[in-house]
């Protein structure tokens, strides 16, 4: 199985820029990151566009699902930034695709010291491997449906829609073998 990352940007790969004394984009930090983690997941890595998530816009997302409908492989994982991620993941749930697509991003960027990006990273690559056809947001050690999550913006995490108001709803259950879909479909 192989796994194909798009990589939109975000703070996942932004980097100090000392002489502009901001965050800015020069390159993704993917290859460095899956050398450092050791992944031997067969991956191919496409640079979709190197953007802050609060310029991401129906025309941009609309080439991110282009960019997953042409996409051979059935396990796709996408870096975007978590300020815009769940429009995102609505704009491609409602495509319905018969993929397994998972973004992550991080709240911290790779670069900084304690940065939840390789965490975020490695849930989502999993869950690129094992979930359902669908689409999902893997941030926080947890796996959302596309039409259920939220950023809750005062804790600083993702979180179910149901629980943002007061509700619980159910959780992500891997694929097991009796409704792994089958290759092909």
């Amino acid at each position: 199985m192989k796994v194909r990352i798009i990589i939109t940007g975000g703070t996942f790969d932004k980097c100090y820029d000392e002489l502009k004394g901001k965050l800015t984009f020069k390159k993704t930090h993917l290859p460095d990151v899956l050398k450092q983690v050791r992944v031997t997941v067969p991956v191919k890595m496409e640079i979709n566009q190197l953007i802050d998530s609060l310029h991401m816009n129906d025309e941009k997302r609309a080439k991110l699902l282009d960019a997953c409908k042409k996409a051979k492989e059935k396990h796709i994982l996408v870096t975007h930034g978590t300020d815009t991620m769940v429009e995102t993941a609505r704009f491609l749930g409602r495509a319905r695709l018969k993929k397994t697509v998972v973004l992550t991003g991080a709240m911290v960027p790779y670069t900084v010291h304690n940065s939840d990006s390789v965490f975020n990273l490695g849930c989502a690559l999993i869950g690129a491997q094992v979930l359902k056809p669908g689409v999902y947001v893997a941030m926080n050690g947890q796996v959302f449906r596309w039409n259920n999550v939220m950023k809750n913006y005062q804790k600083g995490v993702f979180e179910t829609a149901a629980n943002v108001r007061g509700r619980r709803k159910d959780r992500i259950k891997p694929a097991t073998k009796g409704n792994r879909p089958r290759h092909g479909h």
